[in-house]
């Protein structure tokens, strides 16, 4: 079995940067506590991830699309958590 270098690290970054939101997707899951994340900053990331998750079917690249479909699916679900949670007020004896 011959192992191809740069897939094995092109599947690396994929799950490193399909990862990075995990913790943040929990913790406001979990403490429904959202006030300081950046909703502008969600929206860029889930076009970016979306255009590489195209640009990945285009390529017929499974790694481009695996670990871009699914960070599109974890950030678009803590973007519905801002959208849910962000509009609190931060006097609320819920936050």
């Amino acid at each position: 079995m011959n192992i191809n270098w740069i897939d094995v690290i092109g599947i690396a970054a994929g799950v490193c940067t399909t990862a990075a939101v995990i913790p943040q997707l929990i913790k406001a899951y979990k403490t429904k506590k959202v006030a300081d994340v950046s909703i502008g900053m969600f929206l860029v990331l889930i076009t970016g991830v979306l255009l590489w998750t195209v640009y990945g079917f285009l390529k017929n690249d499974l790694a481009i699309i695996l670990a871009n479909g699914i960070s599109v699916v974890l950030n678009s679900l803590l973007l519905y958590l801002l959208l849910k949670h962000g509009k609190k007020s931060t006097n609320s004896p819920n936050n």
